[in-house]
């Protein structure tokens, strides 16, 4: 079975950057779009960004400019460069896969991963 796990959130101070990995473990042959999502205590989990497996790009308004999607097909990996981190921008941080196909010829659903917690002080 595919796994997702995350790493590389923390504390830090407004304005300040940190950088998220997430990799797919399995016998993965493809995936398709992988993105980054953030939910806040009582708020729905949302759509922060997000990267198709040919590497087209898309954002949230509301990180557009400051953060950074990429991945690396090789390692089943996606990244989040985040930037000139804001208050608004605490939250737990989980990825996504929302599909593939794994080395035998069967195709997986959508999966995520368990979070990383990213909290910045004002």
């Amino acid at each position: 079975q595919v796994q997702l796990a995350e790493s590389g959130g923390g504390l830090v101070p407004a304005g300040g950057s940190l950088s998220l990995s997430c990799i797919a473990s399995g016998s993965i042959e493809k995936i398709n779009d992988m993105g980054w999502y953030r939910q806040a205590p009582g708020k729905e989990r949302e759509l922060v960004a997000l990267i198709g497996s040919d590497g087209r790009t898309e954002y949230d308004e509301s990180v557009q400019g400051r953060f950074t999607i990429s991945r690396d097909n090789t390692k089943n990996a996606v990244y989040l460069q985040m930037n000139d981190l804001k208050s608004e921008d605490t939250a737990v941080y989980t990825c996504n896969a929302d599909g593939g196909r794994l080395q035998d010829g069967v195709w997986f659903l959508g999966i995520w991963g368990q979070g990383t917690q990213v909290t910045v002080s004002s």
